[in-house]
Parts: structure tokens; C-alpha cells; sequence
């Protein structure tokens, strides 16, 4: 004699369907959405000017891309890295308008007509930046991932901090610069020299 069928839903049935439900619900907005609306039309485009490294661009780009987003996939400039896309790395850092900021926090739109300026954009032809240079010089990296922006920030905090900064200060001017594997100390040695070297320079 076949076993009787239960007329009560298990556990695990009510949990496993109630688990479909909300998954359906949560992503229904994103299902029902054709390529076309993901997209912006070409008329919700907005028109942009930047200088990047020195070249003067004319840019349609979306109003929501970040300048970050902007910089690699509309000028093609892969310095500037996307790390946390968060502001909360440092790898995104570029130089607009000689001041550093996180390019992943800003939007390209509210910068038309400034200049922005790369980790490809700080040597003078085949000759490195002074920090570019004491960064190959102290091992300043690894991996390398987080080095553009930490040069970039360097190359900032050095205009910042006329005619040189003092060592115990670097920790907290590059805090917002991480570096995943540790390499601060040849990170802060490279920067120390590059300040000397500027200082001689000026």
C-alpha cells in the first residue's frame, strides 16, 4: 500500500518558493527594461570638453558616466584604475585642473571645459617624472594596480607641500591611497626622494 501523500507543504518547499517569489519580485524592474531604455538615446547625450594630458577632446558622453568611466572607455586612458569605485582606494586618482581628486566620485559632465591630467600625461617626452622616476628606483610597487594613483597623488602632494615635505607627514597626506600589498615603505622612500629632488630643481 503506497505511502500517504501529506496535504501540508514542507519547510522546505515554503522557504524554496518563498525565496522564487522574492527573487522575481527584486528583479522584475531589471527584466522588464529593453536593451534600448538600459541605453541612453543619442539626444540624452551630453556634450563635453576636456583636456586630457594636453589634448583637447570634444566628448558625447552619458550625464550619469563618471570621469573615471569617461577616461577609459571614451578616451581610452587606463591609468587611472577602478578599484573600489567608491572613493575609498585611491587607484582612480588623477590631477583635474592641478588639484588631485577620485575620479570614480565625480561626474564627467560637471567638468567641461577643465584639464585633466594621467599618470601618461606628468613625463616630458621620454624623460619620467621625478616621482615617477624614484617610484622604479625604491621598488615602490608590486603588483602595480594601485601605482598610478599613488604616483598621481605623489605628484599633487609635492605641489602641495612647497618646497618639500617632511617624511612623518607622508602617511597621512597619501591616506587615501591604498596599497593592497603593503608596500608603503618604498612607497614613502620614493616619495621622500622625489621631494628632495623637486626641491633642488625649483
Amino acid at each position: 500500500m503506497p505511502d500517504e501523500v501529506s496535504s501540508h507543504p514542507s519547510r522546505r518547499t515554503v522557504v524554496g518558493g518563498g525565496l522564487a517569489v522574492g527573487a522575481a519580485v527584486a528583479a522584475g524592474p531589471y527584466l522588464s527594461k529593453t536593451s534600448a531604455e538600459a541605453t541612453p538615446a543619442a539626444d540624452a547625450m551630453r556634450r563635453l570638453s576636456l583636456t586630457v594630458n594636453g589634448e583637447r577632446l570634444k566628448l558625447a558622453v552619458d550625464p550619469r558616466s563618471s570621469l573615471l568611466d569617461t577616461l577609459r572607455d571614451e578616451v581610452g586612458v587606463t591609468g587611472p584604475k577602478k578599484g573600489c569605485n567608491q572613493g575609498a582606494c585611491g587607484a582612480c586618482t588623477v590631477l583635474l585642473d592641478g588639484r588631485r581628486v577620485l575620479s570614480c566620485l565625480t561626474f564627467a559632465v560637471l567638468h567641461d571645459g577643465q584639464e585633466v591630467t594621467t599618470v601618461e600625461g606628468i613625463a616630458e617626452g621620454d624623460r619620467l617624472h621625478p616621482v615617477q622616476q624614484a617610484f622604479m628606483d625604491h621598488d615602490a610597487f608590486q603588483c602595480g594596480f594601485c601605482t598610478s594613483g599613488q604616483i598621481m597623488s605623489a605628484v599633487a602632494l609635492l605641489e602641495e607641500e612647497q618646497p618639500g615635505i617632511a617624511k612623518e607627514r607622508i602617511p597621512e597626506a597619501m591616506s587615501g591611497n591604498l596599497c593592497r600589498c603593503a608596500a608603503y615603505c618604498n612607497i614613502r622612500d620614493a616619495i621622500t626622494s622625489a621631494s628632495e629632488t623637486v626641491a633642488k630643481g625649483r
